[in-house]
């Protein structure tokens, strides 16, 4: 299984492809300094794999090298923030109460 991990600056979203086909995606909003992340899907045919993880890590660290915050309307990215207290510094201390963390 090969699995690539793109951003898509068009579509405004993070894409992770399976052997060429496309498998989800992570969309964003970009908007003074703050990264809004308020959807990720995976297609049913590639779930269980831990591609949501997959694809999350690597938009995080992406966000994380360009210095944005992060606003993580999306469960799924919230969820995986608050797995990974390393990443927490992405959210303003002042909304992490609203997502949970």
């Amino acid at each position: 299984m090969n699995t690539v991990v793109t951003r898509n600056h068009e579509l405004s979203r993070f894409d992770i492809h399976v052997d060429g086909e496309l498998a989800g995606f992570a969309d964003y909003k970009l908007k003074d300094g703050v990264i809004i992340f308020p959807h990720t899907e995976i297609d049913p045919k590639f779930g269980g794999k831990g591609l949501g993880t997959t694809l999350i890590e690597f938009a995080l660290n992406e966000v994380a090298k360009e210095k944005l915050s992060v606003e993580p309307l999306c469960p799924f990215v919230s969820k995986y923030i608050g797995k990974h207290p390393e990443l927490l510094y992405l959210v303003p201390e002042d909304k992490r109460k609203k997502f949970g963390l």
